[in-house]
């Protein structure tokens, strides 16, 4: 194992993959946005089990940032050879109709335009056409992608639809370039994005559309991310993995 960097690493969905995947062996950037105490708790916490973590403020949207956070990493303790797409915003709750092109930029800035910019980076760092020595990228999408999110927010939905094809076109533009593209595509899972959209009790709403009736857990996405990570996944390429009870 080398260095993981995972984008919006400090809380959620993001957090639990920093853990498991120092756990997996991996030493890890923690990419954060403005919570800074929040990236400072993970980091902490992996370094309480003798594991190396280091957090990195930094807007995937922002190409001089996603350019600091990889050069960073490239000088930390090794080769950089993952990462984690998983920085994403909701946008909040609206119809189509109701929505402003100030919310559409910011959504498709950190949904679509971070992944490329931070997968450009680290293809720079992984691929043997760079000189690199293999890597694996797994982004975090959303089975929104595919459901559409009518009344709720089909914005969103459509930032990860991109996230999709991004992860089909990629996968196979690096595939002979000893780098593998997934992403695991998440359902219905028990975070704050619900309650920061304004609907804290989405979870328990949305919990009879799903067949297992249940939500999922941030654990239960990092441990299909750090599969995708690994080698157990070495003929995985291009691949959107459900994990989503169903949905």
């Amino acid at each position: 194992m080398s260095t993981l960097v995972v984008t919006g690493g400090s809380r959620g969905i993001g957090a639990a993959i920093c853990h498991e995947a120092a756990r997996a062996g991996w030493d890890v950037i923690v990419n954060y946005l403005s919570d800074a105490a929040a990236a400072a708790n993970v980091v902490v916490g992996i370094e309480s089990i003798g594991c190396h973590a280091l957090a990195v403020q930094g807007d995937v949207s922002v190409e001089i940032d996603v350019v600091r956070l990889f050069d960073t990493a490239a000088h930390w303790r090794g080769a950089v050879t993952g990462l984690v797409n998983n920085a994403a915003i909701s946008g909040g709750f609206a119809r189509v109709d109701e929505v402003g092109a100030e919310t559409l930029n910011h959504v498709m800035g950190i949904n679509v335009v971070g992944p490329f910019l931070c997968s450009r980076e680290a293809l720079k760092l992984m691929s043997t056409k760079h000189g690199g020595g293999g890597g694996a990228i797994v982004n975090i999408s959303s089975r929104a992608a595919v459901l559409g999110s009518a009344g709720e927010w089909v914005h969103y939905a459509a930032s990860k639809a991109a996230v999709n094809t991004l992860t089909v076109g990629l996968a196979n533009e690096v595939a002979t370039e000893g780098v593998r593209v997934n992403a695991v595509a998440v359902g219905l899972v028990d975070t704050e994005m619900h309650a920061n959209a304004g609907d804290p009790g989405r979870p328990d709403r949305m919990r009879p559309t799903v067949p297992m009736q249940r939500s999922g857990t941030p654990e239960e996405v990092a441990t299909a991310v750090l599969w995708l990570l690994s080698d157990a996944a070495s003929y995985t390429t291009g691949t959107v993995l459900a994990v989503s009870g169903g949905r």
